[in-house]
């Protein structure tokens, strides 16, 4: 599988608890914050879920 980089640029203030859980489950929470994590299934559709608040790269 290939990896992704995945980096928060906007805050979970005032955001339901279902996407302040997902940005939480990916490992991020803080602004600029990244992560490096393998492109399956499940993590592509958290990260389409909260897409408005991170920013994706290969």
């Amino acid at each position: 599988m290939a990896k992704i980089k995945i980096t928060q640029v906007r805050g979970i203030l005032k955001r339901p608890k279902d996407q302040q859980l997902t940005i939480q489950a990916l490992g991020l929470g803080r602004i600029n914050r990244t992560v490096e994590v393998e492109a399956t299934p499940q993590v592509l559709g958290m990260v389409k879920k909260v897409s408005h608040l991170v920013s994706v790269s290969e």
